[in-house]
């Protein structure tokens, strides 16, 4: 029996599964405790942050006053560190070529009938341009395991390639990067590359269920994919985006493991997850979702984000369009911060007129970039484009450490405001501009008299397609 040790860089000592059967012990018991949970709630509201226990503990208990002022708190959590701004982004995928196994995924390497197609820089290119006429200045590169024909030159070229495009008013100025877990050294170099955040999802953190799920291929090993996110740090990336596939084994596993996983790195290495994915399994080539029997409730689910939200205050949660458009909106008021929009889950889907037929996985929320901004706008948020903490060196513990002082949204509220600007001057339709046009009004007249005329003085160069971010 290994022991629990968070400051381990071992994936049996820092993801210990006694520790978390331990936990889901105490929490099932403590979840009974009304006055623990409303203890917990109070330490919650102090805004710091709940331990594993703490949070497992609310997510069990099944009080429906209690779960209506989890949900309370969350929302005021968010707005105090993440205001009422919403970051965009979208997927590209690069290739689709694995030699995983992976039971879960249709890029698994038994699937035969899938289309397999790996991008030469050329379509690549015309993918970036695609996505540029929407307004996207953000992508989150996606690509299955392939040493032969995904190698690291290969994401390290296409990356070289789109921040080399500048098309009209076009240029993408941040590439997260999601590939399988590699060594310390390709990590560094992915460094060099100028990536924004490493994301991995983990899948399972349940390491019996995983071996199940991953049969063969280098991601059979459980231990080298679990620790991927210490060797990055390692190597300099400080900022890393953990995630689960919610769906696969017991949601309550999950959500403790992940919090152990936050907590781990934030001891190590001084910043924990600078954002935290929540996919749902989903309908895809030859995968049900419906066989899988750990299916996971809307109402649990929208729990996991609130808890989430009030565990790790400091981080970015992200919402893809696996979700529809009345679950996103109430995930975005319980905490979640970054969602995808306009996207597509194949390779090659934004060029070309009809989309190849090699999804990942079905996409529920189906609407544009631009109608996805207007609702944003319609239900009181603003979209935000921005990229400036990258740019301006706001990373792992220097982002942090102002995020966790709540201080961030005096750089990012007004720098949201400047790419909503650079947007609706350049991609948004009529009915869009003029959404926008109220809401800039309304944000203005929040600000202090010195700062509203510094952001107008910027907002006018951000129209003539110039962005000087705060």
């Amino acid at each position: 029996m290994k022991k629990y040790d968070i400051m381990s860089d071992k994936a049996q000592n820092f993801i210990n599964p006694q520790r978390i059967e331990q936990t889901l012990r105490f929490a099932y018991f403590k979840a009974q405790d009304k006055d623990y949970l409303r203890a917990t709630l109070h330490k919650a509201n102090a805004m710091n942050g709940l331990n594993t226990e703490q949070a497992t503990a609310l997510l069990l208990n099944q009080d429906e006053e209690i779960t209506e002022e989890i949900f309370s708190l969350a929302a005021k959590v968010k707005s105090a560190y993440y205001g009422n701004r919403i970051v965009l982004f979208a997927p590209l995928y690069l290739s689709n070529y694995c030699v995983n196994h992976c039971l879960y995924c249709p890029y698994h390497q038994q699937n035969k009938h899938i289309e397999r197609h790996k991008m030469s820089q050329e379509e690549i290119k015309a993918e970036v341009i695609a996505l540029q006429d929407m307004g996207h200045k953000r992508l989150a590169l996606e690509l299955g395991e392939d040493e032969q024909n995904n190698p690291l030159e290969y994401v390290l070229e296409s990356i070289d390639t789109i921040y080399g495009i500048h098309h009209k008013a076009g240029a993408i100025r941040r590439v997260n990067v999601n590939i399988a877990a590699t060594t310390i050294e390709n990590y560094k170099r992915l460094h060099e590359a100028k990536i924004g955040t490493y994301i991995l999802f983990q899948e399972t953190y349940n390491k019996a269920s995983y071996e199940r799920l991953h049969p063969q291929g280098p991601k059979a090993d459980y231990a080298y994919h679990t620790e991927a996110m210490d060797r990055a740090m390692q190597a300099g990336i400080e900022d890393v985006g953990l995630g689960v596939l919610f769906g696969l084994n017991s949601y309550a596993y999950e959500f403790a493991a992940l919090l152990d996983h936050a907590a781990h790195l934030e001891k190590c290495y001084g910043a924990g997850p600078h954002t935290i994915s929540v996919p749902r399994l989903r309908n895809a080539d030859g995968i049900n979702a419906k066989s899988y029997k750990n299916a996971l409730p809307d109402d649990i689910f929208l729990k996991i984000i609130a808890l989430l939200r009030l565990s790790v205050p400091y981080t970015g949660l992200i919402i893809s369009t696996r979700e529809p458009e009345a679950i996103r909106l109430k995930a975005l008021e319980l905490g979640i911060s970054q969602i995808s929009g306009g996207s597509k889950t194949s390779v090659g889907g934004y060029a070309k007129k009809e989309a190849p037929q090699n999804a990942q996985f079905e996409v529920a929320d189906h609407r544009t970039l631009d109608e996805v901004v207007g609702w944003l706008m319609e239900n009181g948020h603003i979209p935000s484009f921005c990229t400036a903490c990258y740019g301006k060196g706001r990373q792992g513990e220097d982002f942090m450490e102002i995020c966790k002082k709540r201080q961030i949204h005096n750089f990012c509220t007004p720098n949201a405001l400047l790419t909503l600007a650079e947007y609706l001057n350049n991609y948004a339709s009529p009915e869009v501009k003029a959404i926008g046009k109220a809401m800039f009004a309304k944000e203005l007249s929040r600000m202090s008299a010195s700062r509203q005329a510094l952001l107008t003085k910027r907002l006018s160069k951000a129209e003539a397609g110039t962005v000087e971010f705060l």
